[in-house]
């Protein structure tokens, strides 16, 4: 199989324990690309974003030198935590899609957790 192949199976694999597990919780989206991770609170029973942070963010861009490494993962988290609690969610439930959860995704995982958010 192909490493797309099984990356799209794991997506799925993981996608499909969320729903099982969530009880209605919004879910916190990392997405990591080579230059920049984006992270988004979503709530699939409307189907609408409820909050969102990136690297690409202007007041994140100026602070970071580069977007890709765990420092950039870690301040994408605090943002997260801190305009989620603004828009009023607190416990969500954490889809790593089909990145392990290991550097990166964790660094961001642990600021959000720091930052108020139960998961």
């Amino acid at each position: 199989m192909s490493n797309l192949a099984l990356q799209a199976r794991r997506r799925a694999r993981l996608r499909y324990q969320l729903r099982q597990k969530s009880s209605g919780r919004p879910r916190l989206s990392v997405f990591r690309s080579g230059k920049h991770i984006y992270a988004q609170v979503i709530d699939d029973a409307q189907g609408r974003t409820l909050a969102a942070a990136s690297t690409l963010d202007k007041e994140l861009r100026e602070q970071l030198s580069t977007g890709a490494d765990k420092e950039a993962a870690t301040a994408v988290g605090k943002l997260i935590a801190e305009r989620s609690k603004a828009a009023g969610v607190s416990q969500v439930v954490f889809d790593r899609g089909s990145y392990l959860y290991h550097g990166r995704v964790k660094a961001l995982a642990e600021a959000a957790r720091e930052g108020g958010l139960d998961f």
